[in-house]
């Protein structure tokens, strides 16, 4: 009986071992492929710019701030070491003029070739009450972090297609996962990210196009320092048990989901809890990934 039991076990084992590897995307090697990353200039954005040269990646920045940008490139230029690939900076409001947009996207194509990964990072945070945040507020929350990425993906998507695959990422929040108090705004704009990311890998998948929704914690950015100036008590200590994690972490992790073809992205303990609680009925990256968030769900009532 015994016998039985663990030669089922193991074809089982087999079975999800073999499933996987076909429904699983190739790794896409970062060596000489182009990675644009708006937000760019700091924060994670700067982080997930440094982990992609590590990886040989040829790197482009966009941000609003050109003397952040300019400062970044001098940062970035320096961890390439004897690997040295000039790193593009392009100033630009991703939620600004879309013609703008695609101009600043197709200046980085002009110098480091087709995008083969874009990392939308470009974003604010503000915790206030509902009747606290302004209208002006909640719109430019919804701007920024949810229409700058619709804007900057809609400038790559057509060439990403043309030429056969591609990562795209879009940097959302446990906020975007579940609604906390004091982020009535905030949550808002990182939801909105995760039903266009997975409608968006519904339609791109067929072209090797994989898309990946981070879920970050809070992470030491200047950022979270200012967000941290106005938040509501209630809401720090609801976020406070989670803890703090350094962009550099956040950043390897991210990068390396998306260049796993991972559709959802977490970091620690509690991220992977929320990510599999909120799955719903998100795309998966493998059967295990399948199999443990059918495990984990809570129970229909």
């Amino acid at each position: 009986m015994l016998l039985e039991l663990f030669l089922l076990l193991c074809l089982i084992g087999i079975f999800k071992f073999v499933i996987s590897w076909l429904v699983s995307p190739q790794v896409l090697k970062l060596d000489g492929k182009h990675v644009l990353i708006t937000g760019g200039s700091s924060g994670i954005g700067k982080a997930m710019a440094k982990e992609a040269i590590r990886r040989g990646a040829v790197v482009s920045i966009m941000a609003r701030n050109i003397t952040k940008l300019e400062a970044a490139k001098v940062d970035l230029e320096k961890v390439a070491g004897n690997n040295f690939k000039p790193v593009c900076i392009v100033s630009v409001d991703v939620a600004g003029d879309y013609e703008e947009v695609q101009k600043a996207v197709q200046k980085t194509e002009d110098k480091q070739g087709p995008v083969n990964m874009l990392i939308n990072c470009a974003g604010i945070g503000v915790a206030k009450t509902f009747e606290d945040l302004k209208i002006d507020e909640f719109k430019k929350l919804m701007n920024l972090n949810y229409f700058g990425s619709v804007q900057t993906t809609k400038a790559v998507i057509s060439k990403m297609k043309e030429q056969g695959g591609g990562r795209i990422v879009f940097i959302s929040s446990q906020a975007g996962q579940l609604g906390l108090f004091g982020y009535t705004g905030y949550a808002a704009s990182k939801f909105a990210l995760r039903g266009l990311a997975e409608s968006l890998q519904m339609e791109v998948r067929p072209y090797n196009i994989y898309v990946t929704v981070a879920h970050p914690p809070d992470t030491e950015t200047p950022g979270f320092e200012e967000e941290e100036r106005n938040k509501p008590e209630e809401t720090k200590l609801i976020s406070g048990t989670s803890g703090l994690f350094k962009p550099e972490a956040v950043a390897k992790q991210i990068l390396q989901d998306s260049v796993n073809g991972r559709f959802c992205s977490y970091i620690g303990l509690d991220g992977w809890m929320l990510a599999n609680i909120t799955c719903g009925m998100s795309p998966v990256h493998s059967m295990c990934d399948a199999i443990q968030q059918v495990i984990t769900r809570e129970p229909m009532t």
